[in-house]
């Protein structure tokens, strides 16, 4: 899985989504888990950088992170290979 190339995310954690010209913004977090995604990481890589980096325990993670990734599918902002 990752975030669709034509998806434009800035430094500031601002989405734009061109084909249909939605945007969205997302926290500090959200925009290191995209850039994540955009370079192909897997969940278990994701998940090892964002403990290692912030105050959140894995079951934390595991289900901010669900619920990020159903956000994205229904915003239709993700691929699959």
């Amino acid at each position: 899985m990752k975030l669709k190339k034509n998806i434009a995310v800035s430094d500031t954690g601002f989405i734009l989504d061109p084909s249909t010209g939605e945007s969205f913004t997302v926290n500090e977090v959200g925009l290191e888990i995209l850039n994540m995604l955009k370079e192909g990481l897997s969940f278990d890589e994701i998940s090892s950088r964002i403990t290692a980096e912030y105050d959140i325990d894995q079951a934390g993670l595991e289900k901010y992170y669900q619920d990020f990734i159903e956000m994205l599918n229904q915003y239709n902002l993700l691929e699959y290979k």
